[in-house]
């Protein structure tokens, strides 16, 4: 098989085994729920896959709930669910509507009454009940995407403005019970920075918050600013969680297709955090490292780039990776890399990521693009469709961040 061929049965194989369909079985099979209604709540990028799982075990003991997902994510009706699609990565006026319904369903619970609440990640922006103007919110979380800040340093700011972020979901529905099943985008899963926490005490504080507004030299205003100097619950107690999955475990199951495909593997690192060309430039330099190999070699890193937008392109952060690396590993023969966001979309495109080898460069300049360019304007996209680089998945219905794979083809 080509290389291309052997990086498409990786990308299958890896988000397959991260669906969230048998974990959402598996908790909610051994469960027992008080006398109570129960209701389901399903927030995110894989809500509708985490909550269809849900329903067919819940069954009739399900009095009613509400999936908030993004776009084109859902995949059709649900029993005694209603369905809503909000904007992501930047709010928009759905979801906040949505997100009402959701605070009218679960208004004036009672104690023996049970909130099934399913999240996954791009719940930030989906799952929003602003304190300031919804125009606002979207100016200030495009600021935070286009400085390059880091999903954590995000969600700490985005608590503070919200009414449903950083544990006041949790509070809102107390005193009933909140099981909640939570799928990972967050490295190291840190349970309060998952869709920001709406059901988890935060461990931000507010010099966390000072820290990261004097960093990016945010422009707010003075009600802006006051918010971000309130405090966020710290102890919430009608919860429980388990985590249903996690960018560690889509880089074993990366590993493992990489194996059965007859590559020595290594997994680097399920924790990249840096700037997305750089990681791809750092990738093709193991390349050059390994190029003269008689092995198969599969370098895998898991995690979640970032971009400093500062043109007006279009792409992603696997994008940006995978055409960065384009650069170092052009001419050689033996040499792939791709790198897809587990969900299926990266950025505001219909690509999940892309795909690079030996040839990406001449085939770009042959089509009157160059590498360069395309960084410079941050419009990867365009560059990976003039060398036949892009992947496109659709919605996977699962979001645990992203992986990324250079392969080595040894010379016999």
């Amino acid at each position: 098989m080509s290389l291309r061929q052997d990086a498409e049965i990786i990308v299958e194989e890896s988000i397959k085994a991260v669906l969230p369909d048998e974990t959402v079985r598996k908790v909610l099979e051994k469960k027992t729920f008080p006398e109570g209604r129960v209701f389901l709540v399903a927030v995110g990028k894989a809500a509708w896959k985490m909550a269809s799982a849900a329903v067919e075990v819940l069954g009739e003991r399900l009095e009613e709930g509400i999936v908030i997902t993004k776009y084109q994510h859902v995949e059709g009706s649900i029993p005694r669910v209603t369905c809503y699609e909000g904007g992501h990565p930047v709010p928009d006026e759905n979801g906040v509507r949505a997100t009402e319904k959701v605070l009218d369903l679960t208004r004036d619970l009672k104690a023996e009454d049970t909130v099934i609440f399913l999240l996954s990640g791009g719940g930030s922006a989906l799952f929003e009940q602003p304190l300031l103007s919804l125009e606002r919110l979207m100016e200030v979380t495009g600021q935070l995407l286009s400085c390059g800040a880091d999903i954590v340093e995000m969600n700490t700011i985005r608590k503070r403005l919200s009414q449903v972020k950083g544990g006041k979901f949790a509070l809102h529905c107390a005193p009933a019970k909140i099981v909640s099943i939570v799928l990972s985008d967050v490295l190291g899963d840190p349970l309060d920075m998952i869709a920001s926490g709406p059901a988890c005490a935060d461990s931000s504080t507010r010099d966390d918050v000072r820290r990261i507004v004097e960093k990016y030299k945010f422009s707010l205003s003075e009600e802006e600013e006051r918010l971000l100097r309130e405090e966020t619950p710290k102890m919430i107690s009608n919860v429980e969680t388990v985590v249903s999955g996690s960018v560690t475990a889509l880089c074993e199951a990366a590993a493992q297709a990489c194996r059965r495909l007859g590559y020595k593997t290594v997994v680097l690192t399920s924790r990249l955090d840096c700037e997305a060309r750089e990681a791809g430039r750092f990738l093709a330099s193991i390349a050059k490292t390994y190029e003269g190999t008689k092995e198969n070699l599969a370098f895998i890193a898991g995690g979640e780039t970032v971009v400093h937008v500062r043109g007006e392109g279009k792409g992603g952060r696997n994008q940006e990776m995978a055409l960065a690396a384009a650069e170092g590993i052009s001419g050689m023969e033996n040499v792939a890399f791709f790198s897809v966001g587990s969900d299926g979309t990266d950025g505001p495109t219909d690509a999940a990521g892309g795909y690079v080898d030996g040839r990406s460069r001449q085939r770009l300049e042959e089509k009157g693009g160059t590498i360069f360019g395309a960084l410079r304007n941050n419009d990867a996209y365009e560059a990976l469709r003039l060398c036949q680089g892009l992947i496109v998945t659709g919605p996977t219905g699962t979001n645990v961040n992203d992986v990324s794979v250079l392969l080595i083809r040894g010379r016999s």
